[in-house]
């Protein structure tokens, strides 16, 4: 059984302190789970023509769209399991365990019934290559196949995180990575299996993942514990869930859809372009493990503070998670694209192909920094239950304004700079409308706590 070491208590102690002990698991946890697409990027790129890397790439942001729609909806999980940890609730927090994981687990599998004849002609609408479509279908369909394992690692990580432990994840992913590094090997390189090969090893990986993931809940310590026998949806909570992860869920759908925009962008200029910014986005997602850590941070934090209502606690964590995303963001994504072409290598030793990744990683590389405390504003968002403020600001500083871009202002300024440039400006702009809904919201959390606090007559 677990006991209360896997746990942290964020009401009480050092904020700073905590937030980094907290975030340092995350953080490698986050970069095993990138292992995941990272090793099927370098085999591919090693073992297989530059064609099978495009196909990888043209259908990666089609299998985040799902997987991040799943992830927002598992945000209003992850919220109230933390403002309920932080109040003492056990019998809600129980509620909240048991339904988001029958959510998980139910909808996973629904999710992969009815996405999977949709892949081909979405991957067409994207104006993906005919001479690798067929191998973009195939990848695509092997891991769609492993949705609901996917669902149930992240739903479950995020009880976990609510309760402050970020540990066990990151013990699960390191076990799940070494044997999706060691399939992938044998699949392509002894099977010549390529495309499917490394999509084979990264559905059997998140198998793994999510076994132990569910070994652990169900045997996590009496409140914080999954039973099979009280396996089902409760009405009341899976409404409170929904009015944050909807808009959470649909805020993911929207980068998502606009990066689909992108996307179509990007192949227009050719299989080495699309090759290159595959490899770019490769590297480009440890930079994002960075900001989405301290993110889940500001929710794990600001949740619980918010379930305990100490006010003052809730602004010191959203500032400690913003000063370190920053910092951290800042430092990596420089000395990303100082030794930018020696790690683009790694994955791809092309010259062609480097030259295109480092065109994407001009832009984005040295304006991380933006996304790092955007995340940490949103999470602190989505914790004070203005899911929806956040959905809609994410609508039209980032959705709509990246289409209006590409339809308007890419052509006349048709090249890579010219499509990427795009994002921190978006990044800058939900930033600022984060910070307006954050004062209003903060002046008003401070109406009400104190209003609580008063003693009734006598």
């Amino acid at each position: 059984m677990a006991s209360d070491k896997n746990q942290m208590d964020m009401c009480h102690g050092p904020i700073f302190k905590k937030i980094v002990i907290f975030a340092i698991p995350l953080m490698l946890s986050s970069a095993f789970q990138l292992i995941f697409h990272a090793v099927d990027l370098i085999v591919i790129g090693h073992f297989a023509p530059h064609e099978a890397m495009a196909a990888v790439g043209a259908c990666g942001t089609l299998n985040a769209m799902i997987v991040n729609i799943f992830c927002g909806l598992s945000t209003g999980a992850s919220v109230f399991a933390g403002r309920y940890y932080g109040a003492k609730d056990y019998r809600k927090l129980g509620r909240t365990i048991h339904t988001g994981m029958t959510f998980a687990i139910v909808g996973g599998v629904i999710v992969m019934l009815i996405g999977l004849p949709f892949v081909k002609p979405i991957l067409i609408a994207m104006e993906t290559p005919a001479e690798i479509l067929p191998k973009s279908c195939l990848y695509s369909w092997i891991c769609y196949t492993s949705l609901p394992f996917q669902m149930i690692f992240n739903i479950g990580g995020g009880m976990l995180r609510a309760f402050g432990d970020t540990k066990r994840p990151l013990y699960f992913l390191s076990i799940a990575g070494v044997v999706n590094v060691l399939l992938n090997l044998f699949f392509v390189i002894v099977c010549k299996m390529d495309v499917a090969g490394v999509a084979l090893a990264t559905a059997i990986a998140h198998g793994i993942a999510a076994f132990l993931m569910m070994r652990a809940l169900l045997n996590n310590e009496k409140h914080l514990r999954f039973y099979w026998n009280r396996m089902h949806i409760d009405g009341s909570i899976m409404k409170d869930m929904l009015k944050i992860g909807v808009p959470a869920a649909f805020q993911s759908s929207f980068f998502t859809i606009s990066n689909l925009i992108i996307q179509s962008s990007i192949n227009s200029f050719g299989s080495y372009a699309m090759a290159g910014s595959t490899t770019e986005a490769g590297v480009e997602a440890i930079l994002h493990v960075c900001s989405v850590s301290f993110f889940n941070a500001s929710i794990a934090f600001v949740s619980q503070n918010r379930g305990a209502g100490d006010y003052k606690r809730m602004i010191k964590s959203m500032q400690g998670c913003i000063l370190c995303a920053a910092v951290l963001c800042t430092i990596v994504g420089w000395t990303f694209y100082l030794l930018g072409e020696h790690i683009m290598a790694i994955f791809n030793p092309d010259p062609k192909v480097i030259e295109w990744a480092m065109q994407r990683a001009q832009v984005m590389f040295t304006t991380y920094v933006l996304i790092g405390v955007m995340e940490s504003l949103n999470g602190t968002l989505r914790a004070l239950g203005y899911a929806f403020s956040s959905m809609m600001i994410t609508f039209w500083g980032a959705c709509v304004f990246r289409v209006i871009w590409i339809f308007y202002v890419l052509p006349h300024h048709r090249s890579f700079f010219g499509l990427f440039i795009s994002y921190p400006i978006s990044w800058l702009m939900v930033s600022l409308m984060n910070c307006a809904v954050l004062y209003f919201a903060f002046r008003k959390l401070k109406k009400e706590l104190a209003v609580k606090q008063v003693p009734s007559a006598p």
